[in-house]
């Protein structure tokens, strides 16, 4: 009987991943506690329990003042025997709870597979053993937005987190952290895994496009070419496991220009003008690159500037100089403002009269080396433009509104006549059908 305890012993501690020591533990502190509920006894160190581990022998001692004295186990009563099951299962939770927390805490930041069980409260439920023992969920805010899956469904996911909640332990898994394509692209490209090729930036928006930066540190690797892959091999594999989410490698450079330029592609770029003290990169490309520069609803301009730490404005070349002549109109009639203050103004970026003001007196005057009553009447005069040119702006803003509601209206009117007419015509065409007189005088007989 006792071998036996000891093969079940061995059992559970090889499917709970629990050391054997710990559950031999966890059984003697149980007896011990059945022989306090046997006695009523309050004294914690009044009872001593010791199992051997080869034999499963379990003896229990009771310490007096005279002495230690054996307790046969049989003298142990039905409630005493109930006590140590409750106080073993808790253990075995426990240890069970701790083994769980101390095996995926280590796992924090890397790919897991494993089997959808269910949903509950929009988080997804998801089997990571194959027992089932452990489980992840995954909460709404991590998933990929739009993606469903059914249960047996095999789901592969990045753990975001592991919290000990004190009666349970939440795995956090996560499909939509910008990390998990990092992971996916480890997985699929041994370049990324070696380090050969490095991820330098990533933004990304779930379920609809994501832009990473990568070099090589090897001259020999094109980085773009190693992540696509032959033929697209290794970047479809990815794109499969994102459901279609669209990628967009490009080459990370230490210049910004160039950075920004790469990020904005597919959209050729014509100039990239930058302002250190706003921040901003002003990006200028043809009338028929704008829409793509911009991207569906602004997603390739609002990934790429996420991408490059830059804020990003888009102009065509009329709308770009256009608004360094309102500047120049403005602050060259200021007495003492000379071109090569222009120019310098024109070359850090500041392109129109609102950065002019919102840069303020210490930029001009420590960056540009305006003097002091220079800079402040450049200052006055942007302000005063900017209100005017802003009234002008919401002016044609409206105009152009209007004529928008005019042409919509017109447009109308159009559709309706053209309606009528149709309703007319087929009439005519009904009045003018040839009429069978047989079949006229059988309709006046009845």
């Amino acid at each position: 009987m006792n071998r036996e305890t000891i093969e079940i012993i061995e059992t559970i501690a090889k499917q709970r991943k629990i050391e054997k020591s710990v559950i031999l533990a966890d059984l003697e502190q149980a007896m011990v506690s059945a022989a306090r509920k046997h006695f009523n006894s309050l004294d914690t160190e009044e009872f001593s329990c010791n199992m051997d581990p080869f034999t499963g022998e379990i003896r229990i001692w009771r310490h007096l003042d005279e002495g230690a004295v054996e307790i046969p186990l049989e003298d142990l009563g039905r409630i005493p025997a109930q006590t140590a099951k409750q106080v073993m299962i808790q253990r075995f939770r426990e240890d069970e709870r701790s083994g769980i927390f101390d095996e995926y805490i280590e796992k924090v930041g890397e790919l897991i597979t494993g089997i959808c069980s269910r949903y509950e409260g929009g988080s997804l439920i998801v089997q990571l053993d194959k027992a089932g023992r452990v489980e992840g969920f995954m909460p709404r805010s991590e998933q990929i937005p739009g993606e469903q899956f059914r249960p047996g469904d095999r789901v592969r996911c990045f753990i975001l987190d592991v919290r000990d909640t004190g009666s349970q332990v939440k795995i956090v898994l996560s499909r939509s952290h910008p990390d998990y394509i990092r992971r996916l692209f480890e997985a699929e490209v041994p370049e990324v895994q070696e380090h050969v090729i490095e991820i330098h930036a990533m933004s990304r928006e779930p379920g609809f496009r994501t832009k990473i930066a990568v070099t090589s540190n090897d001259s020999k690797v094109d980085p773009v070419g190693a992540c696509v892959g032959v033929r697209g091999s290794r970047i479809r594999n990815i794109v499969e496991e994102l459901g279609g989410e669209k990628i967009d490698i490009v080459r990370w450079n230490e210049s910004s220009q160039i950075l920004i330029a790469n990020a904005l592609k597919p959209a050729e770029v014509d100039e990239v003008s930058l302002c250190f003290e706003l921040g901003r990169a002003t990006i200028i490309v043809q009338e028929d690159q704008l829409s793509l520069a911009i991207g569906r609803r602004g997603q390739n301009v609002r990934l790429a500037a996420r991408l490059t730490g830059w804020d990003i404005d888009i102009l065509t070349p009329e709308e770009y100089q256009k608004g360094l002549e309102i500047l120049w109109d403005t602050l060259k009639p200021i007495e003492d403002v000379t071109e090569e203050m222009l120019d310098r103004t024109a070359a850090m970026g500041i392109i129109s009269i609102f950065d002019v003001e919102e840069i303020g007196r210490n930029v001009l005057e420590n960056d540009l080396d305006f003097p002091k009553h220079i800079a402040d009447r450049c200052i006055d005069a942007a302000i005063i433009r900017a209100k005017e040119v802003t009234a002008q702006q919401e002016e044609e803003k409206r105009a152009e509104e209007k004529r928008r509601v005019e042409e919509e209206a017109a447009a109308a009117l159009v559709l309706d006549a053209q309606t009528d007419e149709q309703s007319e015509s087929a009439a005519d065409s009904i009045l003018d059908l040839p009429i069978d007189e047989d079949t006229t005088v059988n309709k006046e007989k009845d």
